[in-house]
């Protein structure tokens, strides 16, 4: 058996799906979640463990059936950091960080697409469309090429200019959108209407992506022997990485493979957008769009995410909280930890690094906690929030300090 996949569940009532056609949402227009016989999993973390590198060790958790159809580029197994002196800096000497910049696209977003493409391929797809914010659309158009399927992307203009190359150089139909993620989808879901075989794939609008990310949640027990971190700060857009890393720690629990409380898990957006913070704080079940969002870390710019009630259930379920931090704290938390451990991290991650930073502050994260920040992505697809303009140019037959 190379996949346990049982069937699809539908977020809100819980109704199955077959997991064996192209499906969507549900009936009630909520996000599909893969369910496994875990009973069937006879594999043991000692066998995982001899195994490649690489998120498909854990294929019985993971919906692709035949291997003969698994699309990768050697995504998965990102390491896990100690920040020593960052943490010191800021009160957390148990600091940790997931970083998932060294992911094939420079993104965690290969996650997704690795397992999303497979599974899409393996059901027959002709080709995948989405609206991105730039680093899915680049990640899900390398994986397309390497399955050999199309792949037609929607991003705004103002999208990172790295990820349009991306998208450009492996393939794809790429459009620009004078609009936000939104207009985007409404522009994908009308074309994928008037091509047959061609599979939506917007976040939390196929069943896979979200499997693909839970891995995070899987490399990050085993990386910890086994065992969990006190907290998880995870940046929030449109909330797969924290759903997913919910499900597995939640699978991991009920397999036998991890025992004790889950991680408090922490939803990081930018105040320039911060619409599940407030439905946190308003005690919501669902988030409200706020009016012109907008924020340097572009990858949470997700104005209203389609499975915001369950970032907002994991985040509660866990004891954990939603906290927004300024682009002017996450560019100088991504300045400090360069300095500090000589990593460039993406701006989403650093959101992360700030909003802990504020929690120590506030006490609502002890000194002793061993926490964890996700870093989402490589800081090298954002080069502009760097500046190099005070550099000093030196005559060559001059003479350095």
């Amino acid at each position: 058996m190379y996949s346990a996949l049982s069937h699809l569940e539908c977020s809100r009532d819980g109704s199955p799906y077959d997991a064996d056609t192209v499906q969507g949402v549900s009936k009630l227009g909520a996000p599909l979640l893969a369910r496994y016989d875990l009973e069937r999993v006879t594999v043991t973390r000692e066998e995982i463990a001899a195994r490649p590198p690489d998120l498909w060790r854990y294929h019985e958790l993971l919906p692709v059936r035949d291997p003969a159809h698994v699309v990768t580029l050697g995504e998965g197994m990102t390491p896990l950091l100690p920040l020593p002196r960052h943490g010191t800096r800021i009160g957390l000497p148990r600091l940790l960080m997931k970083d998932e910049g060294l992911v094939p696209t420079g993104a965690f977003k290969a996650r997704g697409a690795a397992v999303g493409v497979s599974r899409a391929a393996e059901l027959g797809v002709a080709g995948i469309a989405m609206p991105t914010n730039g680093n899915a659309g680049a990640a899900w158009a390398a994986y397309a090429a390497r399955a050999g399927i199309g792949a037609l992307i929607v991003m705004p203009v103002d999208a990172p200019e790295i990820t349009r190359r991306e998208c450009v150089v492996t393939g794809a139909e790429l459009y620009l959108v004078d609009g936000l993620i939104g207009d985007a989808g409404a522009l994908v879901r009308e074309a994928v209407g008037r091509r047959p075989g061609w599979q939506d794939t917007a976040t939390l609008r196929e069943p896979y992506r979200i499997e693909g990310k839970k891995t995070m949640g899987y490399e990050l027990a085993e990386q910890l022997g086994w065992r969990l971190p006190d907290v998880i700060a995870y940046p929030t857009g449109g909330g797969v990485g924290i759903i997913g890393i919910h499900k597995a720690l939640q699978e991991l629990r009920e397999l036998g493979w991890v025992s004790g409380e889950l991680p408090r898990l922490v939803a990081v957006q930018a105040e320039g957008c911060r619409p599940i913070v407030d439905a946190y704080l308003a005690g919501a079940a669902e988030s409200v769009a706020p009016d012109s969002p907008r924020t340097v870390a572009f990858g949470i710019t997700v104005p209203k995410a389609l499975g915001d009630f369950l970032v907002l259930d994991a985040v509660r379920e866990t004891g954990g909280t939603a906290v927004a931090v300024t682009d002017e704290e996450l560019l100088a938390a991504q300045a400090t930890l360069a300095r500090d451990e000589g990593t460039w991290i993406c701006p989403e991650g650093a959101a992360c690094v700030a909003a802990v930073a504020r929690l120590r502050e506030a006490g609502e994260v002890a000194e002793s906690d061993e926490v964890v920040v996700l870093n989402t992505g490589s800081g090298l697809i954002y080069p502009d929030t760097v500046g190099v303009t005070e550099v000093p140019v030196v005559a060559k037959d001059g003479r350095l300090p």
